[in-house]
C-alpha cells in the first residue's frame, strides 16, 4: 500500500484530537477518583504516584518531547518532498527502540537512586521500598509509550489524528479495570503486606498499587499495538530491525540533542516540585490530583494544538506559505486563549468545590480537599502560559531550531528552582505549584520575545490582538458569576446526593455566562468557528 498524506485541517484536526483527549482525561478523572477513594493519601498512594511519574518523566525525552520535536518536522518535510519518508521512519523507529531497551535495563538497576532523585523525603520509610518495587514494574512503559508516540507523530504528520488521539484512553481503561480487580480481591478477604512493613505502617491500597503498576505496562503494550496497526493501514508499516547510523539519523540526533536538554530542564522543574512535596506528608498525592484537574484543559487544548500545529507549520514553511502559517498560528493562539483563560479563572475561584465533589470520599478527607485546592489554584494561574508554550514552540521546532528553546528553558528552570525552594519555607508545598506557574509565564515571555527575528509569519495577526483583552474580560465576568453561584449552591455542593448535579449546574452556568459575555464583547463568534470548520 502506498503511503499517502492527507491535507492537515487545523480546526477539524484540533477538534478530533481535543475530543479524544477529553475522553481520555475524563476517564483519568474516574481513575484518580477511585485511587483517592481506595488508597487515600497514605504511603502506598504516594509511592505509586512517584513510580508512575518515572516513565512519564523519561517519555518527555523520548516520546512526545525531544524525539518527536525533531522527528515530526523532518518527517513532514520528507513527506512533502517525496523523499522516502517511510525509510526514514523505519530507521528512527529502530534507533528509538534500541535506546529505550538499554535505558529500561539500566533503570532496573538504578531504581533506588531514581526514586530518591524524585522524592528524597521517602528515604528511610516504607514509601521508598514500595516506590522502588512499583517503579521497576512500571518503568517498562517508557518503551511502549515512546514507540507509540513516534507512530502517533507519523500519523499526525499525514493528517490522521483519530487513532493517535484515542490511544491514551486505553491506559485509563486498563488502570480502572485493575483498581476494580484489586477491590474485588479485598472484598473476598485477601490480605496483602510486605516484609519490611513495620507495625505502624499504613499499607492501605497495597493490592491496588501492585496491580496498577502491572496495568501501566499492559496499557503501554495496548497503546503501541493500536497506533502501529493504524500506521500500517495508512501505508507506514514499521517493522523492527537493527538500527543504522545513516546521515538522516545523525541529523535527527543533532536536532534532538538540544531538545533533550530542554526537556531535561523541564523535568528538573518537576523534580524540584516533587522533592519539595516529598517532605510534606500527603503532598505528593495532593499535587498529583491537582495536576490531574489542570491537565484536563491543558491536555484537551494545549496538546491538541501542539499535535496539529507543528506538522502544519512545518509543511507550510516548506511550501513557502507564510500567510497560511501566520493564519494557522493566530487561530491556534486565539482558540487556546478563548478556552484556557476561562478555565484558569475557574480553577482559581472555585477550586474547593471542584476538588471536594470529584475526590472527597472514602479515604480522601476534607483536610485533603483543602490542601489539593490550594495547589490547584496555584497551577491555575499558569494554565494559559502552559498552553501558549504549545503555540509558540512550533515556530522554533518547525525551523529545526531546538537550541533557542533550550536556552529559554534554562532561564525558566532557574526561576522555578528559586521560587519553589524559597516559597517552601513560607507556604510549604504550594510554593512548588506556584513556582511552576511563574516559570511557565517566564518561558512564554522569552518565546514571544525571541520570535521577533522570524518576520511576520511568527506574529499574531490583528484579529488575535483585538480579541485578547475581550477574552480576558469575558472570563472575569464568568469568574464573578462562579463565585456567586458557588455561594448560593454551597449547601447542595456539600450534600452527598446533590453535589454532582450542583457542580454540573455551577460549571454549565459559568460556561453559559462566558459564552454570552464573549459574544456580547466580541471575544469570539460561534458562526466564525463553524464556518472555519467547514472550510478548513
Amino acid at each position: 500500500m502506498a503511503a499517502i498524506a492527507r491535507p492537515i485541517r487545523l480546526i477539524s484536526g484540533f477538534i478530533t484530537v481535543g475530543m479524544w483527549t477529553l475522553g481520555s482525561r475524563l476517564l483519568g478523572f474516574v481513575r484518580d477518583i477511585l485511587i483517592a477513594a481506595f488508597m487515600g493519601t497514605g504511603p502506598v498512594a504516594e509511592a505509586f504516584f512517584i513510580a508512575f511519574s518515572l516513565p512519564n518523566l523519561f517519555r518527555r525525552f523520548f516520546a512526545e518531547g525531544a524525539f518527536n520535536t525533531a522527528f515530526v518536522p523532518m518527517f513532514s518535510k520528507k513527506l512533502e518532498a517525496g523523499e522516502n519518508a517511510l525509510g526514514f521512519a523505519r530507521d528512527a523507529f529502530a534507533a528509538l527502540a534500541t535506546v529505550l531497551i538499554v535505558l529500561t535495563l539500566v533503570a532496573q538497576l538504578a531504581m533506588p537512586w531514581l526514586v530518591l532523585a524524585m522524592a528524597g523525603g521517602f528515604a528511610g520509610d516504607v514509601r521508598f521500598e514500595l516506590a522502588v518495587d512499583f517503579g521497576r514494574v512500571a518503568f517498562g512503559y517508557i518503551l511502549f509509550i515512546s514507540l507509540a508516540a513516534l507512530l502517533s507523530g507519523l500519523l499526525n504528520a499525514t493528517g490522521r489524528f483519530a487513532a493517535a488521539a484515542a490511544a491514551p484512553i486505553l491506559l485509563n481503561v486498563v488502570l480502572i479495570a485493575m483498581l476494580l480487580i484489586a477491590e474485588t480481591d479485598l472484598a473476598a478477604g485477601a490480605a496483602f503486606t510486605i516484609d519490611s512493613a513495620g507495625p505502624g505502617d499504613d499499607l492501605t491500597g497495597l493490592r491496588h498499587g501492585t496491580l496498577l503498576s502491572w496495568g501501566i505496562l499492559l496499557a503501554g503494550l495496548a497503546q503501541v499495538a493500536l497506533v502501529w496497526t493504524a500506521a500500517s493501514r495508512a501505508g507506514f508499516r514499521l517493522i523492527p530491525r537493527l538500527p543504522r547510523l545513516t546521515p538522516e539519523m545523525r541529523q535527527l540526533a543533532i536536532i534532538m540533542l538540544p531538545a533533550m536538554l530542554a526537556g531535561g530542564v523541564v523535568q528538573i522543574n518537576l523534580l524540584v516540585g516533587r522533592q519539595v512535596a516529598s517532605f510534606f506528608e500527603g503532598a505528593i498525592v495532593w499535587m498529583s490530583l491537582a495536576d490531574r484537574l489542570y491537565q484536563l484543559p491543558l491536555g484537551v487544548v494545549g496538546v491538541a494544538i501542539g499535535v496539529v500545529l507543528l506538522p502544519d507549520l512545518s509543511r507550510r514553511l516548506r511550501a513557502g506559505d507564510g500567510a497560511g502559517g501566520r493564519y494557522a498560528l493566530s487561530r491556534a493562539g486565539e482558540i487556546c486563549l478563548a478556552l484556557t483563560v476561562p478555565a484558569a479563572v475557574a480553577l482559581c475561584v472555585i477550586p474547593v468545590p471542584l476538588v471536594s465533589v470529584l475526590f472527597e470520599r472514602g479515604a480522601f478527607e476534607a483536610s485533603d480537599t483543602a490542601q489539593t485546592a490550594l495547589a490547584l489554584a496555584a497551577y491555575g494561574i499558569g494554565l494559559p502560559a502552559f498552553v501558549l508554550q504549545k503555540v509558540l514552540q512550533p515556530l522554533y521546532f518547525a525551523r529545526e531550531d531546538t537550541k533557542t528553546p533550550f536556552r529559554f528553558a534554562l532561564v525558566a528552570m532557574v526561576v522555578n528552582g528559586v521560587v519553589a525552594i524559597g516559597l517552601a519555607f513560607v507556604i510549604g508545598f504550594v510554593g512548588a505549584a506556584l513556582a511552576t506557574s511563574v516559570a511557565a509565564w517566564t518561558m512564554v515571555w522569552l518565546l514571544a520575545r525571541g520570535r521577533r527575528s522570524m518576520g511576520e509569519v511568527a506574529m499574531f495577526d490583528d484579529r488575535y490582538r483585538q480579541r485578547l483583552g475581550r477574552i480576558v474580560l469575558a472570563a472575569m465576568v464568568m469568574g464573578l458569576a462562579l463565585v456567586i453561584g458557588a455561594t448560593l449552591l454551597a449547601p447542595a455542593l456539600a450534600a452527598p446526593g446533590l453535589r454532582y448535579l450542583a457542580l454540573a449546574a455551577l460549571v454549565l452556568g459559568g460556561l453559559a455566562v462566558y459564552g454570552l459575555a464573549g459574544q456580547a464583547l466580541g471575544a469570539f463568534r460561534i458562526a466564525e468557528f463553524r464556518d472555519a470548520l467547514r472550510r478548513r
